[in-house]
């Protein structure tokens, strides 16, 4: 089971004194959260894909390259990277020199996205967003697996003779998480691939969510692949942790109530009680994360939001610390108790590698 974050990478007024924060002290906090990340014993740092203010994360291979320095253990990877609006050729260049740069410690999270305005931005049609992930999304594949390359489709020019470089390290391509919140589309292409899929539920009710993953890991059985219950399946979440849970929703209350997301819309009791948003103590928690089992059936990653709606960098710290050492590890044991020895872990590139070699020499 790997446990992780995620960062939106919002620029967001803190409400409790007015300061925001400039561009470049987020982007440097960032970093820093990263840093913090596998210092406290976290898995996975993932950060989104942006194009419009008030979010910084335009460049994310650019970021993660440089927390790859910084760094030796964490995977990297990315809570959207926006197959429509990007060329796969690209994606497919960044990604594999990404790879090399951090020795195999990344994955990627392909999304949609769902700000309308940037298709146009990037040439591209909404209104064939689904059309465009299918297509890009078999494309980028091909780029990976096959040296020469001949293609031709509907969104972009043939390529004929090509080859993308650098090839991806030992030749095994970053495994790739399909995300989604409403497209039973998308779910279909994760499972006909044998892909994970990422359903990042933090403003949906669970019974959305259920519906999605199921069709998921139906399919997923149907392409044969597995079992259905050996789907690979990841969830998002969010907290706000405080050793004491008043203190938690006190804290936390002007943040949720101001947050140009969710702020001016369901209280925060009514918030926390319909979607996997937990405010309070370390068991509590815990204790809501473990239902999310109940509700999905056996999953391999849980990232959490922690980084938004204005929190400063010391208090997200903080948040970070109390994860590490009081959340995780519990969950970890417990998850890992509970999982059947048929279902398997999240991939990462060694046991990619090794499976590759496997295959090679049946």
């Amino acid at each position: 089971m790997q446990f992780g974050i995620f960062t939106v990478g919002d620029v967001t007024t803190d409400p409790t004194n007015g300061t925001t924060p400039t561009e470049h002290e987020r982007i440097k906090a960032m970093v820093r959260i990263a840093l913090k990340a596998e210092e406290v014993g976290l898995d996975v740092f993932a950060t989104g894909e942006h194009h419009n203010p008030p979010f910084v994360p335009s460049s994310p291979t650019t970021m993660l390259g440089h927390i790859a320095a910084r760094t030796s253990k964490i995977i990297l990877s990315t809570s959207t990277t926006l197959i429509t609006t990007n060329d796969p050729v690209k994606i497919a260049e960044d990604f594999a020199m990404l790879q090399h740069l951090a020795d195999g410690r990344v994955d990627l999270m392909m999304g949609r996205g769902n700000t309308g305005p940037v298709y146009p931005w990037f040439g591209e049609d909404i209104r064939q967003g689904i059309p465009l992930a299918i297509e890009k999304y078999a494309l980028l594949r091909q780029l990976w697996r096959e040296d020469v390359v001949d293609w031709q489709g509907k969104f972009r020019t043939p390529l004929q003779g090509f080859t993308s470089t650098p090839r991806p390290l030992d030749d095994v391509p970053p495994f790739v998480w399909h995300g989604s919140i409403r497209s039973p589309e998308i779910a279909e292409q994760a499972a006909f691939y044998g892909d994970g899929f990422f359903a990042n539920h933090i403003f949906w009710p669970k019974e959305h969510f259920q519906q999605l993953i199921a069709f998921y890991r139906q399919r997923f059985e149907h392409y044969g692949h597995g079992q259905a219950d050996q789907a690979i399946v990841g969830l998002g979440g969010q907290a706000f942790i405080r050793p004491k849970s008043q203190d938690a929703w006190n804290e936390f209350r002007p943040y949720f109530d101001n947050a140009p997301v969710y702020g001016h819309g369901p209280s925060l009791e009514e918030f926390t009680e319909q979607t996997p948003l937990t405010v309070g103590s370390p068991q509590e928690v815990i204790d809501k994360t473990l239902t999310f089992r109940e509700h999905f059936g056996d999953y391999q990653r849980q990232l959490f939001l922690m980084d938004h709606a204005g929190l400063p960098l010391k208090v997200v710290l903080e948040q970070l610390d109390l994860l590490g050492e009081h959340v995780v590890p519990v969950l970890r044991k417990e998850l890992d108790a509970l999982r059947p020895a048929h279902v398997p872990d999240a991939p990462t590139h060694e046991s990619l590698k090794s499976a590759a070699l496997v295959g090679s020499e049946a």
